[in-house]
């Protein structure tokens, strides 16, 4: 998987060439100390992956990210928290706060392959095919899946395509968010933000920012939050 660093610190940047370097799956194409320096070789070179840094003079890593049209993944790396929930907003594979720890980095690289080979293996033809009662089927790699309302824990966006997350499977199929949120319940799935859809009877708790399934974190965007808790979390809370 190849990748590029774009991070103004030259001791992050030199540390986060050292945590490539233990990895064998990366590739590392080039460091770069600002975002408009990067931008011409992302035009020209095949990069799977940035490591973004978010607060760069010029140009933000996350106002970056926004102007690309063909973004490859990306993981922001930065050492204020706060941005957390806009960098999901904009599609953001992982978010790493520094300094970074070895472990946390794994997990975000291994985040990424995932993804990564899912993209490569979807076909162009998957869609919603149809949907009955209590299920919808899918169409991926050349065959229909046949998925329970009940057996979906969330879905999540990727540029053009959604993954759907059941208790033991993922499938990948070529539509974006705001499709396949159009096409289920209302009265099970809620969007929660740009990139995800839950289905409200798997939520284990939530606070302002997250949204908890099982061991699974997902972002509560600003512009969903209120919707969210009027129509599924206000009436169903116990009060004293």
């Amino acid at each position: 998987m190849t990748c590029i660093i774009i991070d103004d610190e030259p001791l992050a940047r030199q540390g986060m060439e050292m945590n490539i370097a233990q990895v064998s799956s990366l590739e590392l194409l080039g460091s770069f100390s600002n975002a408009l320096a990067a931008s011409d070789f992302i035009r020209k070179e095949n990069v799977d992956l940035m490591f973004l840094d978010i607060n760069m003079p010029e140009l933000s890593g996350l106002d970056f990210l926004k102007s690309l049209r063909d973004a490859p993944l990306v993981i922001f790396t930065t050492a204020y928290p706060q941005y957390a929930l806009e960098s999901y907003e904009l599609d953001a594979l992982d978010y790493l706060v520094k300094p970074i720890r070895i472990e946390r980095f794994l997990k975000a690289v291994n985040k990424a392959e995932n993804h990564l080979k899912l993209l490569q293996n979807v076909s162009n033809n998957n869609s919603v095919e149809k949907i009955e009662g209590d299920f919808v089927f899918i169409k991926a790699d050349r065959k229909f899946f046949k998925i329970y309302f009940k057996d979906i824990l969330y879905i999540e966006g990727l540029k053009d395509y959604v993954i759907i997350y059941t208790g033991d499977n993922k499938i990948i199929t070529s539509m974006n968010v705001k499709t396949i949120s159009a096409q289920l319940p209302s009265s099970i799935f809620a969007r929660v933000s740009k990139s995800y859809i839950v289905n409200v009877m798997h939520i284990t708790s939530f606070d302002n920012e997250l949204v908890y399934i099982q061991n699974n974190e997902i972002p509560l965007g600003q512009g969903f939050k209120d919707d969210f808790l009027r129509k599924y979390i206000d009436g169903r809370i116990v009060k004293r």
